[in-house]
């Protein structure tokens, strides 16, 4: 098997980031983009997608969480890109439900080439601590669509909002080691490219 890895460095006049990638890693990650909270998730996402990650953000955190949180994802979307290739012989497809103590959610993922986001979650509070909940739409739309994959999110019920974002985290992260799995040879698709 090929060594599916990618480095990604982007550095904007508002964010300035770097992130290494290995899909076929241990879960282990060092995450610094000075947003707490953040961070928390996308250790989640490493941890259960089975993903080496090392990512350095700094960002206009002055401002927001905003500029920070979707150049992250656009960087960690090219990154899936660049490591998986031609994508010969992964599944191609993920799915995972995920229950976070009063919360569940399921994350269905189609690495087709072609972005798409549906995204059905409620929340109760406007923000985890200082962390603004709309980021985290804002991180999966730019993700799917650097990282050109359908993403569906579908959070039927849930309470706390922490434990809400969570959960997605976390399945995202389990349906991405799913569908990055490599169990044959050809291009998973009638069309013979991805």
């Amino acid at each position: 098997m090929m060594n599916r890895n990618a480095k990604i460095e982007r550095k904007t006049t508002e964010t300035d980031i770097a992130l290494n990638l290995s899909l076929d890693g241990k879960g282990q990650y060092h995450i610094d983009t000075g947003i707490g909270f953040f961070d928390h998730m996308l250790s989640h996402l490493a941890k259960h997608g089975k993903m080496d990650l090392t990512l350095r953000a700094k960002g206009d955190l002055h401002v927001d969480a905003h500029h920070t949180v979707e150049d992250v994802a656009i960087c960690l979307g090219q990154a899936l890109c660049d490591a998986l290739g031609d994508k010969k012989g992964i599944v191609r497809f993920g799915d995972s439900v995920v229950p976070m103590e009063d919360a569940k959610a399921q994350v269905t993922v189609d690495l087709s080439g072609r972005p798409y986001l549906v995204y059905r979650a409620k929340y109760h509070t406007q923000k985890i601590g200082d962390f603004d909940v709309e980021c985290v739409e804002e991180f999966l739309r730019a993700f799917s669509t650097a990282g050109k994959f359908n993403l569906h999110v579908d959070v039927p019920y849930g309470t706390n909002s922490h434990h809400i974002a969570e959960a997605i985290f976390k399945a995202l992260g389990q349906s991405l080691a799913a569908a990055v799995k490599v169990v044959g040879g050809d291009i998973p698709s009638t069309k013979g490219i991805l």
